[in-house]
Protein backbone atom coordinates (compact mmCIF):
# COMPACT_ATOMS: atom_id res chain seq x y z
CA UNK A 1 0.00 0.00 0.00
CA UNK A 2 1.73 3.70 -0.96
CA UNK A 3 1.46 5.86 1.29
CA UNK A 4 -0.58 9.07 0.63
CA UNK A 5 0.78 12.19 0.25
CA UNK A 6 -0.44 14.88 2.44
CA UNK A 7 -2.88 17.50 1.29
CA UNK A 8 -0.80 20.36 0.63
CA UNK A 9 -0.90 22.68 3.79
CA UNK A 10 -1.71 19.78 5.41
CA UNK A 11 -0.22 19.54 9.21
CA UNK A 12 3.58 17.94 7.84
CA UNK A 13 4.25 20.77 5.81
CA UNK A 14 2.68 23.14 7.97
CA UNK A 15 5.80 21.71 10.70
CA UNK A 16 8.56 21.83 7.90
CA UNK A 17 6.74 25.46 7.15
CA UNK A 18 7.51 26.69 10.71
CA UNK A 19 10.94 24.59 10.59
CA UNK A 20 12.20 26.75 7.62
CA UNK A 21 10.77 29.85 9.19
CA UNK A 22 12.02 29.46 12.59
CA UNK A 23 15.40 29.09 11.41
CA UNK A 24 15.67 32.13 9.13
CA UNK A 25 14.35 33.54 12.62
CA UNK A 26 16.95 31.99 14.79
CA UNK A 27 19.56 33.65 12.11
CA UNK A 28 18.11 37.28 12.37
CA UNK A 29 17.84 36.77 16.42
CA UNK A 30 20.32 34.22 17.24
CA UNK A 31 20.54 35.19 21.01
CA UNK A 32 16.60 35.33 21.50
CA UNK A 33 16.13 31.92 19.60
CA UNK A 34 19.07 30.13 21.17
CA UNK A 35 17.53 30.76 24.32
CA UNK A 36 14.21 29.64 23.43
CA UNK A 37 15.26 26.55 22.10
CA UNK A 38 17.11 26.00 25.48
CA UNK A 39 13.75 26.65 27.04
CA UNK A 40 12.06 24.24 24.90
CA UNK A 41 14.29 21.38 25.75
CA UNK A 42 14.47 22.21 29.40
CA UNK A 43 10.88 22.27 29.72
CA UNK A 44 9.92 19.02 27.51
CA UNK A 45 12.72 16.90 28.93
CA UNK A 46 12.11 14.18 31.32
CA UNK A 47 11.85 14.99 35.15
CA UNK A 48 9.07 14.23 37.74
CA UNK A 49 6.62 13.98 34.36
CA UNK A 50 8.40 12.18 31.39
CA UNK A 51 8.71 14.01 28.13
CA UNK A 52 5.53 12.16 26.32
CA UNK A 53 3.28 13.86 29.32
CA UNK A 54 5.30 16.91 28.77
CA UNK A 55 4.22 16.82 24.99
CA UNK A 56 0.45 15.62 25.57
CA UNK A 57 0.97 18.79 27.87
CA UNK A 58 2.09 21.11 25.12
CA UNK A 59 -0.91 19.57 22.56
CA UNK A 60 -3.47 20.31 24.85
CA UNK A 61 -2.45 24.05 25.73
CA UNK A 62 -1.95 24.45 21.58
CA UNK A 63 -5.40 23.51 21.35
CA UNK A 64 -6.77 25.77 23.80
CA UNK A 65 -4.72 28.50 22.69
CA UNK A 66 -5.93 27.40 19.34
CA UNK A 67 -2.64 27.62 17.57
CA UNK A 68 -2.31 24.98 14.47
CA UNK A 69 1.65 25.11 13.70
CA UNK A 70 1.99 24.64 17.58
CA UNK A 71 -0.87 22.03 16.78
CA UNK A 72 1.31 20.13 14.22
CA UNK A 73 4.47 20.58 16.37
CA UNK A 74 3.30 19.05 18.99
CA UNK A 75 1.63 16.45 17.93
CA UNK A 76 4.64 15.16 15.63
CA UNK A 77 6.83 15.43 19.09
CA UNK A 78 4.05 13.66 20.95
CA UNK A 79 3.87 10.74 18.51
CA UNK A 80 7.97 10.94 18.99
CA UNK A 81 7.65 10.60 22.45
CA UNK A 82 5.44 7.66 22.03
CA UNK A 83 1.96 8.63 22.74
CA UNK A 84 -0.57 6.98 21.56
CA UNK A 85 -3.86 7.54 20.03
CA UNK A 86 -5.71 7.50 22.40
CA UNK A 87 -3.11 9.30 24.83
CA UNK A 88 -3.40 11.82 22.47
CA UNK A 89 -7.42 12.11 22.12
CA UNK A 90 -7.63 11.77 26.29
CA UNK A 91 -5.41 15.17 25.79
CA UNK A 92 -7.63 16.85 23.74
CA UNK A 93 -10.53 16.05 25.87
CA UNK A 94 -8.63 18.50 29.18
CA UNK A 95 -7.93 21.06 26.07
CA UNK A 96 -11.77 21.08 25.57
CA UNK A 97 -12.71 21.35 29.18
CA UNK A 98 -10.17 24.15 29.70
CA UNK A 99 -11.01 26.10 26.16
CA UNK A 100 -14.49 25.11 26.01
CA UNK A 101 -16.76 25.68 22.03
CA UNK A 102 -13.48 26.60 20.13
CA UNK A 103 -11.16 24.47 21.35
CA UNK A 104 -13.51 21.34 19.97
CA UNK A 105 -12.50 22.96 16.61
CA UNK A 106 -8.92 23.28 17.50
CA UNK A 107 -9.09 19.67 18.61
CA UNK A 108 -10.51 18.23 15.39
CA UNK A 109 -7.01 19.79 14.25
CA UNK A 110 -5.21 17.82 15.92
CA UNK A 111 -7.58 14.64 15.33
CA UNK A 112 -6.23 15.74 11.93
CA UNK A 113 -2.83 15.99 12.26
CA UNK A 114 -2.62 13.07 14.08
CA UNK A 115 -3.54 11.37 10.89
CA UNK A 116 -1.75 13.05 8.81
CA UNK A 117 1.43 11.82 10.70
CA UNK A 118 0.37 8.79 11.72
CA UNK A 119 -0.15 8.11 7.73
CA UNK A 120 -3.06 5.57 6.41
CA UNK A 121 -4.28 2.71 9.25
CA UNK A 122 -3.84 -0.37 8.34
Amino acid sequence: MTKKAPEAGGYPDRLQNFEKHARTLSSAQPAVMSAFWDLHKAAVSGGALDSKTKELITLAISVATHCDDCIAHHTHDALEAGASSEEIADALGVAILMGGGTSVVYATHAIRALEEFSGPAG
